[in-house]
């Protein structure tokens, strides 16, 4: 018989169609979990679950009682929201996962800073703040330039560099108004009371794709971010990979991933880490989250005869043996297409003339017409994905910014 996995799907994402793919690929039956109801799940009662997110101990009683009618053989998380109430209801079946000590960890981002400094696994200097705090008394405790943001968002979302004194007071202020609107105050719950200031680190930034078994870390991407990521907000644009860094370089990468993941005790699935190479200095780790590259990114990586990332992570959960699907050796890329200012969408020209470069693969707007657009720092997604191929990493990366040149958009308005 099929297996049977349980992909938690929030409504935001942008993957369920790549997992579904996946899923069928490997052959898996497939009950999805969302957090919003649907009138169909009394009709599909074996293929739909509504679960509250933020709710593991009831997600894991509803789990469980969908699990004595309906086996379960995996539960996968395919976004960073998903990642605790996941290893909960994995534990609480007795099916591999992290622990849920440990996702919470890699969510909350004092607390994976806490443990990497108790490892001593290198990262930068911090505080933590509290939102009530008086900003100026605040602002003499920090050490500039300085990065602050929220400690639960994800995708450099309210991210802030700050230089100065005036600059910190001014992004506290911005944070204390963004962290108390309704539907961030629920997501984060007391933790939308908290700040975390960070040194910045210069260098260039990288980011590592990786799956733990058992916390052994297999490597499968390191992904180079040509743009300059030096602020004042940190919209990530470009990844290529195979990196151009040198061996003993990527070697450093790596360890230094491998010993983050086991400083928050990740032990099993995909993690997704983000390092800052500071000149003469070891990587510095930045963020390492429990889950895969975010977005529709996961589509740069192909495994085997076209194995998606989304089928390796099925397949990882599942337990298939993974030890024969290594990447492709071609060079590959994407661009997360930034949004310039605040407004509404109202046109995306150019797309054809962007498609038929040579070595792009597509060109996929996510955002529609007619949507309001929300730059960083207050946005949470982008306006779309450019992805390429070739023999090179300096070929993706030209065929990815000529692409973009390629687009005009039409925005009316300001948000």
């Amino acid at each position: 018989m099929s297996p049977r996995v349980l992909l938690l799907l929030p409504t935001s994402t942008y993957r369920t169609h790549d997992f579904m793919q996946a899923a069928s690929r490997v052959g898996a039956r497939v009950v999805v979990a969302s957090e919003e109801a649907s009138t169909m799940e009394r009709l599909a009662g074996d293929s739909l679950l509504t679960l509250d997110f933020l709710d593991a101990a009831g997600s894991a009683a509803k789990v469980a009682a969908f699990h004595e009618r309906y086996p379960l053989s995996a539960i996968v998380s395919v976004d960073e929201e998903t990642t605790v109430v996941a290893s909960t209801l994995s534990r609480e079946l007795g099916l591999a996962h992290n622990p849920p000590e440990a996702a919470i960890r890699a969510r909350l981002k004092h607390e994976m800073r806490r443990a990497l400094d108790a490892a001593g696994v290198s990262g930068p200097a911090h505080l933590v703040l509290e939102t009530a705090e008086d900003p100026r008394r605040a602002a003499s405790r920090v050490r500039y330039p300085a990065v602050v943001k929220p400690t639960f968002l994800s995708g450099s979302r309210g991210v802030h560099r700050v230089n100065d004194e005036q600059e910190f007071v001014d992004a506290f202020a911005w944070l204390r108004r963004f962290l108390a609107r309704p539907e961030i105050f629920e997501r984060g719950g007391e933790h939308a009371g908290l700040l975390l200031v960070e040194d910045y680190v210069p260098g260039e930034e990288v980011a590592l794709e990786g799956l733990l078994s058992d916390g052994d870390l297999e490597v499968l991407a390191i992904f180079d971010k040509p743009d300059p990521l030096e602020g004042p907000y940190f919209e990530e644009t470009i990844y290529v990979t195979p990196s151009r860094l040198v061996s003993p370089r990527q070697d450093e990468i790596i360890a230094t991933a491998s010993r983050a993941a086991a400083a928050l005790g990740l032990r099993h699935g995909p993690i997704h880490v983000e390092l800052r190479l500071p000149p003469d200095e070891p990587p510095s780790v930045i963020e390492i989250a429990g889950r895969s590259i975010g977005g529709l990114c996961s589509r740069t990586l192909r495994f085997g005869l076209g194995i998606s990332l989304e089928e390796l992570i099925l397949r990882h959960a599942l337990g298939h043996d993974l030890s024969k699907l290594h990447r492709e050796a071609e060079a590959a890329g994407v661009m997360m297409i930034p949004i310039p200012k605040a407004g509404t969408l109202e046109a995306v020209t150019g797309l054809d003339d962007a498609r038929s470069l040579e070595a792009i693969e597509d060109v996929t707007i996510t955002a529609t017409l007619g949507a309001e657009l929300v730059p960083l720092p207050g946005g949470a997604s982008y306006l779309g994905f450019i992805f390429a191929r070739a023999a090179t990493p300096v070929e993706v990366e030209r065929a990815l910014r000529s692409a973009h040149e390629k687009l005009e958009l039409v925005i009316s308005g300001s948000g």
